[in-house]
């Protein structure tokens, strides 16, 4: 039996989740999230929990098993509480900074990078070499996260770039100076 598609998935109050079909919609108080789920798999809510249930031990109905009920999960927290990635700039001159909705990064680039978040994302700049991407859909944040990161990421020899906060850089030595002369 699969750990995680068995676990049993607890609705805080203030969240409801539907369930027609093979569609399953949670909302909450930051807002609502609808997904179709795979048809194999039966998701069901009872007792102040949501259940998903597989057919057979099948390796497919395994993997689909855990899928499903983590991208469920994912969708009752993200409802309640919401997702956040918290980015960092490291660069002489890096800096981020809003014009409306827009980010604008100087990353050492001739122009600096104008990023617009899809509608359901937001962007924070607490300080110039710190932002952070919020919003209720786990992939969206992660995504937007992950465009930002691939804008100029860090690099192994002096550590500039984009980075996730806390990421660690395996760092290189330089260019060792030509010995024997």
């Amino acid at each position: 039996m699969s750990r995680i598609g068995r676990l049993p998935i607890q609705i805080p109050d203030g969240v409801s989740v539907d369930v027609e079909g093979n569609r399953v919609t949670v909302q909450g108080p930051k807002g609502r999230l609808e997904r179709a789920v795979p048809a194999q798999i039966t998701v069901r809510v009872e007792d102040g929990r949501v259940l998903c249930e597989r057919p057979s031990d099948g390796r497919v109905h395994r993997s689909l098993h855990g899928l499903t009920r983590t991208l469920v999960a994912n969708m009752v927290q993200g409802v309640s509480q919401g997702f956040r990635k918290e980015l960092e700039l490291v660069g002489v001159g890096y800096r981020a900074q809003k014009q409306g909705e827009d980010l604008v990064l100087s990353l050492g680039f001739s122009r600096p990078v104008r990023y617009r978040p899809p509608s359901g994302v937001s962007i924070e700049v607490s300080d110039p070499t710190h932002f952070a991407v919020s919003g209720i859909s786990k992939e969206e944040v992660g995504q937007v996260a992950a465009d930002l990161h691939r804008l100029r990421p860090p690099e192994p020899y002096k550590g500039k770039g984009v980075m996730y906060r806390g990421e660690q850089i395996r760092r290189k030595a330089g260019k060792a100076t030509k010995g024997g002369r």
